[in-house]
């Protein structure tokens, strides 16, 4: 065990050495010190790499005729501080992306590196305030329910964290969590100019009940406010109201949503408008089938007073609405019309370590305008997915997508001589636990 002189004498060698290499070590002396003063504490070193190989051949839109697919390589490291004790928590996250071989520096030798993207994506502590209350404070991940409304986003490779400020409450059978952010380009002198493509300031309460030991239900509302324009300092609030009800019994489980959204669009607009899904599914063996629908609501009008086009906000994208990502903002990919997605699935448990799932979806816009299409179809798309944990630290993935587009799917996209779209993946997750004491 390291004592607390000794690491002082450790820090003090650090502030010698370059800046930069006081920087990378300073965090992981401190909480080693931290840890060895507690008898009660733990600290903690977790890693993550993630490396993914995609063939997009009609990602994210259709493939027209004449065009090649692209495959490339991407790959996620993070490395997790943590340590926790009776009145305090830490985590500590850097993490780096990069795409192989992006890097287009010359070379002799013809072997090029990549662009690193070295970020922070977790930095936060939590601080005991009550017997039951912690206060958290930082960098942290927002995760609610079925990550509909405010989610980890996990599908990209950087992820997605916020600098925010949550009070965290628990009981027994309750637990009530509020937070609020603010967000700046620096340390300003006058304005609080931002962009108002970015969150300004994101604020919510969210309350979870646990009725039975089967049955839970929540009740959340966000507040989720952009500046007027880059030049102004006025503040546009969207709110949204919900429920979340989850409930599982002798292999039958039975999810769904119902968010109402009011107060105003980024451009000021009045906005009204909602989205309501249900899935249901059962397992029965090795086999779970299960259907649902989800839908968004949208606009009959885009030049109306009131904007009815649903926000699924900070939600998960690739999650709900197909692998092969045709839909995601919504007021582009839909033409402000919204939308509504029926699928069902079947997952399959091939072996105790791997499974196999296909999911199929039916989408159609909620409305037509004077922007899209009269006819509401927008075609059907097939997703498989194939995972083995081969380890308690490490999984293997393949998916496989396919889209069966519409006229109406191909005059919104502006893709009319289109070809056979696919996506196909292979991902590599690893999670060792590098040290834990």
């Amino acid at each position: 065990m390291i004592g607390t002189n000794k690491c002082l004498r450790i820090i003090l060698v650090q502030g010698k050495l370059k800046s930069t290499r006081r920087t990378k070590y300073f965090f992981t002396f401190l909480i080693v010190c931290f840890a060895s003063k507690s008898g009660s504490a733990q600290f903690s070193v977790d890693a993550q790499y993630r490396n993914r190989f995609e063939l997009r051949d009609g990602y994210k839109k259709l493939a027209a005729e004449g065009t090649s697919p692209a495959v490339f390589i991407s790959q996620r490291t993070r490395i997790s501080f943590g340590f926790e004790s009776e009145n305090l928590k830490f985590r500590f996250t850097p993490q780096d992306v990069r795409v192989w071989g992006d890097e287009q520096l010359s070379s002799s030798t013809g072997v090029f590196g990549d662009y690193a993207s070295l970020d922070l994506f977790e930095a936060f502590v939590q601080i005991k305030t009550g017997e039951k209350s912690w206060l958290s404070v930082g960098r942290q991940q927002l995760v609610y329910d079925n990550q509909r409304i405010l989610a980890a986003r996990n599908w990209n490779q950087n992820g997605i964290a916020y600098d925010a400020v949550v009070y965290k409450w628990n009981s027994e059978d309750w637990e009530v969590h509020a937070g609020g952010s603010w967000n700046s380009t620096g340390e300003n002198a006058t304005d609080n100019l931002y962009d108002p493509k970015r969150i300004k300031s994101l604020n919510f309460v969210w309350a979870n009940h646990r009725f039975l030991e089967n049955w839970e239900l929540s009740l959340s509302h966000v507040a989720s406010g952009v500046t007027k324009s880059e030049t102004e300092n006025k503040l546009y609030f969207r709110q949204t109201s919900g429920i979340y009800s989850n409930y599982k019994k002798d292999g039958l489980t039975i999810l769904g949503n119902l968010y109402y959204q009011f107060g105003k669009n980024n451009t000021g607009q009045n906005v009204s408008a909602w989205l309501a899904d249900a899935d249901i599914s059962y397992k029965a063996g090795k086999i779970t089938p299960g259907v649902g629908v989800s839908y968004l609501s949208g606009n009959k009008n885009t030049t109306g007073e009131t904007d009815h086009l649903f926000d699924v906000l900070y939600g998960c994208r690739h999650r709900f609405f197909g692998g092969i990502d045709y839909f995601s903002n919504f007021a582009s990919h839909t033409q402000k019309g919204g939308l509504a997605d029926y699928y069902f699935y079947i997952d399959y448990e091939l072996g105790p370590k791997t499974s196999l799932k296909n999911t199929g979806h039916y989408f159609a816009l909620a409305q037509t305008n004077e922007n899209t299409p009269s006819d509401k179809k927008l075609g059907y798309e097939n997703d498989i997915v194939l995972k083995h944990k081969f380890s308690d630290w490490g999984v293997l993935e393949s998916g496989y997508s396919f889209f069966l587009p519409t006229t109406s799917l191909k005059t919104i996209q502006n893709v009319i001589d289109a070809k056979f779209s696919q996506f196909l993946y292979v991902q590599l997750t690893v999670t060792p636990v590098l040290f834990k004491n």
